[in-house]
């Protein structure tokens, strides 16, 4: 593995059944890496000491990241709690995710940006339904790695018995969903046991703790990022505005236009032949400019704004890509959907597709149906409700230059937002345009 796919920043989310120990698997791992400030520390120690954990010292980790009051005194997870934090190898962003079947639309959202995610299970109930739920979400959305916590390996005394038979259903079940290279480790998030280091009550594990396990784990999209077609989405068009500071040279910047927005993919350089979709038309890339200056060249996900050789027109929300790759545009595709409202969907609802910086009206033309949990297979359905996952037909008013989602994470995925209110419907992902 090169050094290149170890560093930078780290996207990781946790998901699995409620009282699996997410949250305190990520308080433990903030602790013992060293990630807390003292007076929050402080904190949580007194108020663990007043809800009586444990007696003692002993700390509630779970209170670093159970933030809400509904959440404190329910004792559930209920919104994706975000943590960052750094070791000496990399940086983290770290997104908790609720256990509960009625958050599940919490997990789709904190693992649609993911590197990878850890999907705890206790050692003493094995595989449920919830873990299959969450790991056909993973597959579904793919995420790049996969690493499966068998928690509270404590309560069992250590048994090497109980974790091998859950570690083989755990596989078995990834291998029927198609999920390959999945990592199982035994932990114990209220003891520590091979969180951060490897515990000495596992002699029987040979592999890494948890934490250094996420240090060495490549981060694919990044490489995927660099080598994909150059696209950036226009977030605005920058001209100048009012009265130019003192000693700027006011017919300099008569003519100045330039178009922002964060890289998607690909690399682009100043001479760089370039289209805007739709429309097509084709110009030359004469500058590209940052906050701290000037560049020769940029790299996805960098936000940037670029100076085109020609006067054209390319609002919010047209794509600015590369001359000679393939940018087919498309009015009508095939996509997953991830429902998250208590609305259903139905045929023929209209909906408005957020994909990139572009908002356009759009129709749901067929439901091709809803993925069964326990086989992933398409079933019939007449509508989707809150949780499910299904396949659908979507036509667009306006053709926009789609990507599939298996080529590309990030420019495959989209938002489905209702017309009137504004609300979120639903996360979808591209299959074919």
């Amino acid at each position: 593995m090169s050094d290149t796919s170890t560093r930078g920043l780290f996207r990781f989310a946790t998901a699995g059944s409620v009282d699996d120990g997410k949250s305190t698997l990520v308080g433990r791992l903030l602790h013992d890496s060293k990630a807390i400030l003292a007076d929050q520390l402080d904190a949580i120690t007194r108020a663990s000491a007043a809800r009586g954990f444990g007696g003692g010292d002993r700390i509630d980790f779970a209170l670093l990241t159970d933030g809400l009051r509904a959440e404190r005194e329910q004792g559930i997870t209920i919104d994706v709690a975000y943590r960052y934090f750094s070791t000496g190898r990399r940086s983290f962003v770290l997104a908790d995710c609720p256990g509960h079947v009625q958050y599940t639309r919490n997990m789709v959202t904190g693992s649609t940006t993911a590197d990878a995610v850890v999907v705890l299970v206790d050692v003493r109930n094995g595989v449920l339904e919830q873990t299959r739920r969450h790991l056909a979400v993973v597959q579904l959305l793919r995420v790049p790695h996969v690493i499966v916590a068998v928690n509270k390996v404590d309560l069992t005394g250590y048994d090497e018995g109980l974790f091998r038979a859950v570690e083989a259903d755990a596989l078995a079940l990834a291998g029927e969903l198609g999920l390959e290279g999945v990592s199982v480790i035994p932990v114990s998030a209220l003891e520590g046991d091979n969180v951060v280091e490897a515990s000495p009550n596992t002699p029987w594990y040979g592999g890494p703790a948890l934490l250094e396990l996420l240090e060495t784990l490549a981060v694919v999209d990044e490489a995927e990022d660099v080598l994909a077609p150059f696209r950036l989405p226009v977030q605005t068009v920058i001209r100048p505005q009012g009265s130019l500071a003192p000693g700027l040279d006011p017919d300099a910047f008569r003519d100045y236009r330039a178009f922002a927005g964060q890289i998607s993919s690909g690399a682009v350089r100043v001479g760089d032949r370039v289209s805007v979709l739709p429309g097509g038309a084709t110009t030359t890339v004469i500058g590209i400019e940052t906050a701290d200056g000037t560049l020769d060249a940029a790299y996805a996900p960098r936000s940037v704004s670029l100076r085109l050789a020609d006067d054209i027109d390319a609002p919010r929300g047209v794509v600015i890509a590369g001359a000679d790759a393939p940018n087919p545009l498309a009015q009508e595709f095939a996509a997953s959907l991830f429902w998250l409202d208590p609305r259903p969907l139905v045929t023929g609802q209209r909906v408005l597709i957020k994909y990139g910086t572009a908002t356009v009206q759009a129709i749901v033309t067929a439901l091709e149906g809803r993925r069964d949990l326990d086989t992933l297979e398409l079933v019939e359905a007449s509508d989707l409700a809150i949780n499910d996952i299904g396949q659908v037909r979507v036509r667009l008013a306006s053709p926009l230059p789609l990507v599939e989602y298996t080529v590309h994470r990030r420019n495959g995925a989209f938002v489905v937002i209702h017309p009137q209110d504004g609300a979120s419907l639903a996360a979808g992902t591209i299959l074919a345009a």
